[in-house]
């Protein structure tokens, strides 16, 4: 199965579909994303905006959720800010906290009042 993003005007992804491999095919059997598009056009009217995205991050770093932005120029998906203090990596579209969540096996959250990792009682 193939995932395409439909997006808006501002490149915020509107829905996520799935169609069958076989509606990706080119005339030498291979996917392309290019005919998938055309499919979801077929479907969905040929003004609408298309984008593939796969589940395993092997396009567009992140696999594209509704509401999520697609970064034109760095052909990349990624999500709304959590928090912030936070910023967007460039290596990997996600954010990333001021300071790394501390790996000492505990459980943590992110106070934005103090900018920093709370630990959990648990």
């Amino acid at each position: 199965m193939a995932h395409f993003a439909q997006l808006n005007d501002s490149n915020i992804v509107q829905q996520i579909v799935v169609i069958a491999n076989e509606d990706c095919l080119d005339e030498s059997n291979n996917e392309s994303e290019a005919v998938g598009i055309a499919f979801c056009k077929s479907l969905w009217g040929n003004d609408t905006i298309w984008k593939q995205t796969s589940y395993n991050s092997t396009m567009r770093y992140n696999f594209a959720a509704i509401g999520n932005t697609y970064d034109v120029s760095a052909d990349a998906f990624y999500g709304g800010i959590p928090f912030p203090s936070w910023s967007l990596s460039t290596e990997t579209y996600e954010w990333e906290a001021p300071t790394p969540v501390p790996d000492d096996g505990n459980s943590y959250s992110w106070d934005e009042e103090t900018v920093q990792w709370i630990r959990i009682n648990e």
